[in-house]
């Protein structure tokens, strides 16, 4: 197989969630050269985000079978039939609300991804 590049567009900033838990708005910061890339996305009310897990422990890649949730009492299951950040390929996707963009900003809520998450692509969705 061939080996796959993949660069970030943007980084994730702020937290998902704050101290009790309730989910938070964050960014995107898009990088500079995907500026282009954002044209009309003011229209969409959704959108995708693919992220890399980046604060995933390298063993954790490893990991092919999990009980959902992390609870003992689920039956194991491949990581694929799951939602489990513990995966071959650490990519999360979410589907978030579009709040504004402010330049290469945008300002999104209910990302799952970490502060500092590198943000792998965005979709309209």
């Amino acid at each position: 197989m061939l080996p796959i590049d993949i660069e970030p567009v943007g980084t994730v900033i702020g937290a998902p969630a704050d101290a009790d838990g309730a989910p938070q708005r964050q960014v995107i910061e898009v990088r500079p050269e995907h500026e282009p890339c954002l044209l009309r996305i003011d229209a969409c009310e959704h959108l995708w985000v693919l992220f890399w897990m980046s604060q995933l422990d390298p063993q954790d890649r490893m990991v092919q079978q999990v009980h959902p949730r992390g609870n003992r009492e689920n039956p194991l299951t491949g990581v694929f039939a799951t939602h489990s950040p513990m995966r071959p390929n650490p990519i999360g996707l979410t589907r978030v609300r579009l709040i504004a963009r402010d330049g290469l900003r945008l300002t999104i809520e209910g990302l799952d991804a970490f502060d500092g998450s590198p943000v792998i692509d965005i979709k309209s969705g």
